[in-house]
């Protein structure tokens, strides 16, 4: 491209770009109001995260490792076995940490070393997560997190959530503008400040002795998806 094209190529961008943050323009009698709504939609969530470690000590640093390295592999077989695609087994962190021995008016003295390996995994069969649970404590994890509970597809349950906030700032700007003896004319601007989704957060029981009878109870409940908006009207008479 030529010098002269890419010049007036960028003539041609820069009223586009300065009208995106050009200030707003109204009549010189209409009034502008600024609204913040919100808007929520409620999904049954389908996804489930968890974060399985394994944690073992020992006074030599490569047997620690080694011990760690074979029962995280059998927890990762383990996963896989329940069900669970490669894709969703993830490491999340691997660390090695002396452990010391503080003495009065003696200066630390380290007395083993301590393996913490953790994955994380996705749970996409709701119905098995207290299974999988119990399955890794039994491989050797003995430590849990979570799990939290997401939607996979969350688009058209935010999208319901947007147009509940455009109907509440509608609604709202309608009382202010009565309040004033105006009338609402038009919406000038709409900007969004994020989504936001707010899972239940279920108590995992660590009462789940290798015997047990029945699998842990988790129940998933339901997430609510959540979108702030702020909406700028035009009011006049």
């Amino acid at each position: 491209m030529s010098i002269r094209r890419i010049a007036l190529f960028a003539l041609l961008l820069a009223p586009c770009a300065y009208a995106q943050n050009a200030p707003i323009v109204l009549p010189p009698d209409a009034t502008l109001l600024q609204v913040n709504a919100h808007g929520e939609s409620r999904r049954t969530p389908d996804v489930a995260s968890i974060r399985a470690g394994v944690v073992t000590r020992d006074a030599d640093a490569n047997a620690a490792l080694r011990a760690n390295a074979t029962r995280m592999t059998a927890v990762i077989a383990a996963l896989k076995q329940a069900g669970v695609a490669e894709r969703d087994i993830q490491t999340s962190s691997i660390g090695l940490q002396p452990q010391y021995n503080y003495g009065d008016k003696q200066p630390p003295k380290i007395t083993g070393y301590e393996v913490n390996d953790t994955v994380s995994v996705r749970l996409r069969e709701m119905s098995k997560i207290g299974n999988v649970l119990d399955t890794l404590v039994r491989q050797g994890a003995n430590q849990i997190y979570g799990p939290d509970f997401s939607v996979d597809k969350p688009e058209a349950a935010l999208d319901e959530a947007r147009r509940a906030a455009v109907e509440q700032a509608r609604e709202r700007a309608e009382v202010y503008a009565q309040a004033a003896g105006l009338k609402v004319r038009r919406i000038v601007s709409i900007s969004e400040s994020g989504e936001n989704a707010t899972p239940p957060r279920p108590m995992f029981r660590m009462a789940m002795a290798a015997n047990a009878a029945a699998p842990t109870p988790v129940e998933a409940g339901e997430n609510t998806l959540g979108v702030d908006l702020n909406v700028q009207f035009e009011l006049g008479h």
